[in-house]
């Protein structure tokens, strides 16, 4: 019941959000989630290294590089080079030397891995704001197949040392529910796009969100822990209910410069 109540109140904002909303107040969002993400990201980096005693999470260098790297005009390669060696040098103060190479990639990962996939996110939403509502939504779509359907009829695991509640039958469900629901709306809001280029933006925003939903999986089981927060009731932290979109976003974003996807 909570997984639906938290669905139910954030699904109208973000479609706002994402679609109707002012450009400023996108971006406010979009960089808020972003935050929300990292923090969670750095808790999960730290457990994996229970006694080094450093904790990212205190370090306001990270949380400044990504919104540099959201808002600022190009040059994303010059603004990650900086930030990693100006990380680098920070990780030298009062620091066990063996923890300075982890917890500087660490953080340099989690800025791209985050912040990365939500300048792709803009790029989209510069396209279109639909665009953006395509290559999330279709995700979170997906997660509502592959969850109740895995639920009732999942027999055979699809990774049970990573993520043992995923089934290969609720994978399935959610390919399938989100491939007939994404060609009908990319005909809907992009009458331009073909069939097949429809059918490969579906295909590779659903599988590269299932992946992306795995990888976080595989890090928080690495670290011993079940959520990446609470702060969403029935679905954990922001980064659980976000880490298939960091995925396809950059993804679908990326299909969309090929010629052949758009005419």
């Amino acid at each position: 019941m909570k997984r639906i109540l938290t669905g139910l109140i954030l699904t109208p904002f973000f479609f706002y959000s994402l679609v109707a909303a002012p450009d400023w107040f996108f971006l406010l969002v979009l960089a808020a989630v972003g935050l929300f993400c990292f923090y969670e990201f750095l808790g999960i980096a730290a457990a994996h290294f229970p006694n080094a005693g450093f904790d990212l999470r205190r370090n306001p260098a990270g949380y400044l590089a990504g919104i540099f790297l959201l808002i600022l005009p190009q040059g994303e390669a010059l603004y990650l080079t900086l930030f990693a060696l100006l990380l680098w040098m920070l990780a030298l103060r009062g620091r066990p030397l063996s923890v300075i190479l982890p917890s500087t990639a660490m953080a340099v990962f989690g800025v791209i891995y985050i912040f990365g996939s939500w300048r792709a996110g803009v790029g989209l939403h510069t396209l279109n704001p639909w665009w953006l509502l395509f290559a999330t939504a279709i995700n979170w779509t997906g997660d509502t197949f592959a969850f109740y359907f895995g639920k009732n009829f999942g027999r055979h695991k699809l990774a049970p040392v990573i993520s043992p509640g995923k089934s290969w039958e609720g994978t399935l469900a959610s390919l399938i529910g989100t491939l007939l629901l994404g060609v009908w709306f990319l005909h809907w809001k992009f009458p331009h796009v073909g069939f097949a280029p429809a059918i490969v933006l579906c295909l590779a925003a659903n599988i590269t969100g299932q992946i992306g939903d795995l990888c976080e999986s595989a890090i928080k089981r690495g670290a011993g822990i079940k959520d990446s927060g609470n702060l969403l009731p029935g679905h954990g932290g922001w980064l659980d209910r976000v880490d298939s979109s960091l995925f396809s976003v950059p993804v679908v974003y990326w299909l969309l410069q090929q010629r052949w996807i758009l005419p």
